[in-house]
């Protein structure tokens, strides 16, 4: 599946600047519109180490209202999450109806880095497939949009990326010891993502592969992804989605350039 992938696919900056605020103002107004409806959704983020996880949700949030989405980024289980079922510290974080939950890694870790790092028995990462899958195709029928992203970059790519972040000593702390021994295993990973993406792909929860080589190219495709779910969600409740009404333009627009500067100052010192 994944040796399909173009990953030379690519956005430039100045085209991506060009749709930057609309796609922004565009998620804003749906995240209003499925708040208003009582449509929830479910955002996850999976991909490879320095692919641009981070950095796309940083974009994706810096315009949406803070009081209607929570971003959980997911590590290991605590000592006490593992006295209950394994799914159970995931259903306390599904959000309430009308709000967005946005998962930076999520339940996947299931099949990915515990099956490779063998953190979990054969028996029981297996059986998470069909966990996963009764579990997603639950909150699915009970309303909630279910939007499911892998971001994809070459092995070269990601050992390109992390040389460059050690080289900057503001950044270097972000790659460490385990960081290159995943990379060391990419060829391992890959076969468990391969085996992820075919055994959890559903009508109700289908995956999103995103080439990421290119940032630019990668945000744009995250952020037209999320609306086209949304936009489909709300139409089918026969809700019409428009900008809100009576807003200010001039402040708008001037919101808008200044996240816009500040986003472009930050970007101008991470990876291409």
């Amino acid at each position: 599946m994944l040796e399909k992938i173009d990953l030379n696919r690519k956005l430039s900056k100045k085209e991506y600047k060009k749709q930057q605020s609309k796609l922004q103002r565009g998620l804003y107004d749906l995240e209003t519109a499925a708040w208003k409806a009582g449509i929830p959704s479910i955002i996850i983020f999976e991909g490879w180490d320095a692919a641009g996880k981070g950095t796309t949700i940083s974009t994706l949030t810096q315009r949406l209202d803070p009081r209607g989405f929570k971003l959980y980024p997911i590590r290991g289980a605590r000592t006490y999450e593992k006295m209950h079922p394994w799914l159970w510290r995931f259903w306390l974080k599904l959000p309430n109806y009308g709000e967005m939950a946005i998962f930076d890694r999520s339940w996947y870790g299931r099949v990915l880095v515990e099956r490779v790092e063998h953190l979990t028995p054969g028996r029981e990462w297996r059986k998470a497939y069909r966990d996963i899958v009764d579990f997603e195709r639950t909150i699915a029928d009970d309303g909630y949009v279910l939007v499911k992203f892998w971001l994809h970059i070459s092995k070269e790519e990601q050992r390109r990326r992390f040389k460059l972040l050690e080289k900057d000593p503001l950044k270097r702390w972000q790659v460490t010891e385990e960081d290159w021994e995943h990379h060391r295993k990419y060829d391992e990973y890959l076969l468990a993502v391969e085996e992820m993406l075919e055994r959890t792909e559903t009508e109700w929860g289908p995956w999103t592969i995103v080439e990421a080589t290119s940032r630019w190219w990668a945000r744009a495709k995250v952020f037209n992804t999320i609306i086209n779910a949304l936009d489909e969600r709300l139409q089918e409740k026969g809700v019409l989605t428009e900008a809100l009404a009576g807003e200010d333009e001039d402040y708008v627009e001037e919101v808008e350039l200044e996240a816009e500067a500040a986003a472009e100052s930050k970007e101008d010192t991470d990876e291409a």
